[in-house]
């Protein structure tokens, strides 16, 4: 008896070192070349970059897998424990691997042998962290034999609590859904924290598969393991009896996820991504889980994308229409007034449409079109409604005038209407039937507009083409163009800074300059083709007079003009030629829009910037645009103390009295000079028209004491806007509704005097003091020692005639004056 005890007891002992040993051979042999597990302490999901515009709504989010990271200690233990009871109810209590588990996996799958059925597992939250993270999917022995071994090593480097949090911030859950956060908003559009106890079952469903369970496709399914689910939970005492009879009867339905209101700002946001991507490359934009805070002001927004739309319709209508967008089927076999809904239906979708519908002829009359629209209805152009659409011709020429709509439409003609109430829009006029629509034509022009605060550089709405969908082409940023006579204030502020009053009196008289040997001289002309003889400087900007201009730049030197230019931050590396101070660099809207905004602050330096501030997905700030340092500002309590001096690090970048003589100039421009259109807003504007030659590009660069804005129109491959098109024309209306819209009703703010500028009654045609009886009087900003004192040089510059002899003006146009 003994002795087969002792047989016994050593059959065990050999079994017992034999499967240590084998044990053993097999944590060496598998545990090789695994993954480094102790990553996992320090790993960061990939979570989505999210951006806000200035007013905190949403304006884009960024991820190649949307998820919202979220801590454990911040889930509801509801939402803990159902994954728990579905997934791995000894979690708290196993090292890794739950044997007890296993050993009920491994006997099933023994009978299941010969049946074709996939192997059952018993993988513990654990082990399913470890393949997730570390592994692969392969079905194998050799698999599941490492994820075991991963699992206990993950279990001596990480606590459970955080591996519980890998995990479900990890899983995936269908619909596009990374993580329990993100499941559960597009499950069931709730946060975690609102999720009932049938939502959370089902959540907790899915991740062994999450297709075998969609609640759309496969809604039997889903719900016979949602229930089976609920049932683990009151097995394991997180519900009770009653609470999961009560949820089993809860029907399984999906909600649609609520629509976020996102800012509308396409090419700003394009602009933002570029920025982000360029400081901390595409990783951390598409993974990082930044919360980015940017400086668009959605109302300003909307306007500036309304005005610039209109704007750049309204130029387009003046120049003829060009035809319809597409035709029916192309050809005649088609039956129009029968098939006319189901030859629209197909017809290609129209980038750029935007609010406009899309319209088929299919009728004419003597008075009207009639038209079919893509919900089935039907309405009418009448003659008024299209009596602007004379052919286009080439170089922007028009047609003969519209005294029948055949002269413009042709029965299948696709194309874009808008409803109309009355004739032009006009609220006093007699009213349209209703289902009155008018003829419109997608531009082929484009243009941009950009807003921005002069005294920070935040940009406050950027609008860089008329439809983002059409090009994603940027004109605030990226377009490389010719200023124009928007340069000249430019040229003229070095020659205040340099002594010069605006009172100067400055040739207007013909100017040649010899180039050189074999080439042409270079003769630039007024717009009006006149001269006007000696006139002060406040004039040539108010009336963008080019000699003047070039015989400025002359006396003063091109160096210095460049040396502005680059200051300012509108040209790097200008050549000193005269031709540049009429504008012929090229630069881009953002760039001149913010060496204007340098003006109206005051002659301080800023930064054009999109953003505010940059937090990481800890909420750390790793960028702040705003460098100030203002330690009382951060004061939680008042007691008394004293308004806080908020420092100023901008750099000067010219004297406060030469930008705002440059201001009050300006100021003439809008009052009496080419941008006169703008008075209309009735409220204290400045800027400058800027056209170039042959009218191929149109600019209006102004502001108001708070709100510098600039506005560009041309044809994105450069030809000819048209006869008598300029910035007056083209740009300062879309800058005139801007500002109007902007600054509609809010107090009119003067602009801000420096402390030594002196304010004197000038005569506006000579620059001497006014004397009684003078009618044309205007206030003229001075420096101290340079009011005006009866006698004034007239600055005339250097050119050569025809013959080559040195220019000399006529009688009473030289000397003293």
């Amino acid at each position: 008896m003994f002795r087969a005890l002792l047989t016994i007891v050593g059959i065990l002992v050999l079994v017992a070192i034999g499967g240590g040993g084998g044990v053993l051979f097999v944590f060496h042999n598998f545990g090789r070349d695994l993954p480094e597990y102790r990553q996992l302490a320090d790993y960061e999901p990939p979570v989505m970059t999210r951006v806000y515009g200035g007013d905190g709504r949403l304006l884009a989010e960024y991820a190649v897998e949307k998820r919202v990271f979220v801590p454990i200690k911040a889930m509801p233990k509801r939402v803990v424990r159902a994954f728990l009871a579905a997934e791995d109810k000894n979690f708290y209590i196993h090292p890794g691997v739950d044997v007890l588990s296993v050993m009920r996996a491994a006997l099933i799958n023994v009978k299941n042998i010969g049946k074709s059925k996939r192997p059952v597992g018993a993988s513990t939250i654990t082990q399913q962290v470890a393949k997730n993270f570390l592994l692969t999917n392969e079905v194998s022995w050799k698999r599941k034999i490492q994820e075991a071994i991963l699992a206990f090593r993950i279990e001596r480097a990480l606590s459970k609590d955080r591996i519980l949090e890998l995990y479900l911030n990890e899983i995936y859950l269908g619909f596009g859904s990374y993580g329990v956060a993100a499941a559960a908003l597009n499950y069931f559009d709730k946060s975690m924290d609102d999720l009932n106890i049938a939502e959370v079952a089902f959540l907790a469903a899915l991740p062994k598969a999450p297709n075998n369970y969609n609640p759309v496709k496969k809604p039997k399914a889903a719900l016979i393991r949602r229930n089976w689910v609920i049932d683990r939970m009151q097995a394991s005492g997180f519900i009770t009896a009653e609470e999961a009879t009560r949820a089993k009867e809860i029907p399984l339905k999906v909600a649609k996820r609520s629509a976020t209101e996102y800012v509308t700002a396409e090419y700003f946001a394009e602009e933002v991504r570029r920025d982000l991507v360029k400081r901390f490359g595409e990783e951390k934009l598409y993974k990082g889980g930044l919360s980015v805070r940017t400086t668009v002001d959605p109302t300003l927004q909307t306007i500036a994308d309304q005005v610039l739309r209109q704007g750049l319709e309204a130029y387009d209508r003046r120049h003829g229409w060009r035809g319809p967008i597409a035709r029916l089927a192309d050809g005649t076999r088609l039956d129009i007034a029968a098939d006319w809904m189901r030859g629209l239906a197909k017809a290609s979708p129209v980038k750029g449409l935007g609010e406009h519908l899309l319209a088929v002829v299919i009728g004419l009359d003597k008075a009207a079109a009639t038209i079919g629209l893509a919900d089935g209805g039907t309405g009418r152009i009448p003659l008024a409604e299209m009596a602007w659409g004379r052919p286009w011709k080439k170089d922007q020429k028009r047609g003969p005038k519209v005294t029948h709509p055949v002269q413009v439409l042709v029965p299948g003609d696709i194309i874009a209407v808008d409803a109309v109430h009355t004739i032009g829009g006009d609220p006093k006029a007699k009213p349209y039937p209703k289902g009155t629509y008018g003829l419109r034509q997608l531009p082929n022009v484009d243009g941009a507009l950009v807003a921005m605060d002069p005294h920070t550089g935040r940009i406050l709405a950027m609008s860089g083409g008329y439809s983002f969908e059409r090009s994603q082409f940027n004109r605030v940023t990226q377009a490389m163009r010719q200023p124009g006579s928007a340069f000249k204030p430019f040229v003229y502020l070095p020659a205040l800074d340099l002594g010069y009053t605006p009172s100067t009196l400055i040739l207007d008289a013909p100017f040649v300059i010899d180039q050189g040997p074999g080439l042409p001289k270079w003769r630039p002309a007024n717009y009006t083709k006149k001269f006007y003889g000696p006139s002060t400087m406040r004039l040539g900007v108010e009336k963008s007079r080019n000699l003047m201009t070039v015989r400025l730049a002359q006396t003063i030197g091109m160096e210095k003009v460049s040396e502005y230019a680059k200051r300012f931050g509108i040209v790097d590396a200008m050549p000193d030629t005269l031709s540049m101070a009429l504008g012929s660099g090229e630069t881009t809207l953002l760039r001149l829009t913010t060496a204007y905004a340098m003006l109206v602050n005051g002659g301080k330096r800023v930064t054009p910037t999109l953003i505010d501030r940059i937090q990481d997905r800890h909420g750390l700030t790793i960028f702040r645009h705003d460098q100030r340092d203002c330690t009382a500002c951060r004061a939680t309590f008042w007691t008394d103390q004293g308004v806080p001096v908020t420092p100023d690090p901008r750099q000067k970048v010219t004297e406060a009295a030469s930008a705002y003589q440059i201001v009050s100039i300006l100021s003439g421009v809008v009052e009496r000079g080419t941008g006169r259109r703008i008075m209309a807003v009735g409220k204290p504007l400045a800027g400058k028209t800027g056209t170039t030659n042959a009218e191929k590009d149109t600019w209006f660069i102004g502001f108001s004491p708070d709100l510098a804005v600039g506005v560009f129109v041309g044809f994105d491959e450069p030809i000819p806007l048209g006869r008598r098109e300029t910035g007056s024309s083209v740009a300062a209306p879309v800058f005139r509704d801007f500002m109007a819209a902007a600054l509609k009703n809010k107090t009119a703010i003067p602009f801000r005097i420096p402390p030594s500028i002196r304010l004197v009654r000038i005569n506006y045609g000579t620059g001497q003091l006014a004397r009684p009886g003078d009618k044309n009087v205007i206030l003229e900003a001075f420096k101290p020692g340079t009011i005006p004192d009866g006698r004034s040089e007239i600055l005339k510059g250097q050119s050569w005639t025809e013959n080559g002899d040195l220019y000399k003006p006529a009688t009473g146009t030289g000397g003293l004056y």
